[in-house]
């Protein structure tokens, strides 16, 4: 197993949205919107690179290289998906993960009023959902 499954399993345990890796930082899970650093050495770049080029792809890590950044996704048998940003920082590499669900909650898990009920019963036209990260725009 990859050293990074390991961060991606201990998240997913903890039922945390996003896992933070930084250079010259420890790895950091955000739990119920809080910023909580795990019991781990603070990463050096090298150490972020390493991590994170365990997950890429040789066409991702030619892209990274070129841009300086990165979204894509990446799936972990037995624990789940998860979307990646990758990107380069004043200390060095950098990447946010967040665990996608499995599950996809239905209309009335997810307590949507009756007004946006009749919205999306309509067969036609565009509806756009719209809001700052972790607002809940992928749930929606």
């Amino acid at each position: 197993m990859a050293k990074i499954d390991e961060l991606f399993k201990l998240m997913v345990d903890k039922g945390a949205s996003d896992l933070h890796l930084t250079a010259g930082a420890k790895p950091t899970l955000r739990l119920d919107g809080e910023m909580h650093p795990l019991d781990f050495a603070e990463l050096s770049n090298e150490d972020c690179q390493n991590l994170i080029f365990e997950i890429l792809n040789e066409k991702q890590k030619r892209l990274f290289i070129e841009n300086w950044e990165l979204d894509c996704s990446y799936a972990l048998d037995g624990v789940g998906r998860f979307r990646v940003n990758v990107f380069m920082q004043r200390k060095g590499m950098g990447a946010v993960m967040r665990v996608i669900p499995t599950k996809i909650k239905t209309a009335e898990e997810l307590g949507l009023p009756p007004e946006v009920l009749q919205v999306i019963a309509v067969h036609k036209g565009l509806i756009c959902v719209t809001g700052p990260t972790g607002s809940g725009k992928s749930t929606t």
